[in-house]
């Protein structure tokens, strides 16, 4: 009798959440008076969406590799139904 013995990995799932966009008021005046603050903003999320795309790049690696997994143990399971 063949036995399928199966431990499964740590497969946690990451959360990528976008970042915020960034706030561009509307009159001109407001953009100038707070053109650093606008500029540091615009600049955070610039690299934090750079931040969300690896981690989309990574999450998206993860599942496809769980994907294969789970894919190769179900035609296990398979496996052991035809004996």
């Amino acid at each position: 009798m063949a036995m399928l013995i199966c431990v499964p990995g740590l497969g946690l799932a990451q959360s990528c959440l976008a970042p915020t966009r960034p706030f561009l008021p509307s009159d001109s005046q407001t953009a100038r008076d707070y053109a650093d603050i606008i500029r540091g903003d615009f600049e955070d999320y610039i690299q934090d969406i750079q931040s969300y795309f690896r981690c989309l790049d990574q999450e998206r690696a993860r599942a496809f590799e769980e994907a294969r997994e789970v894919s190769e143990e179900y035609r296990l399971f398979l496996g052991l139904l035809d004996e």
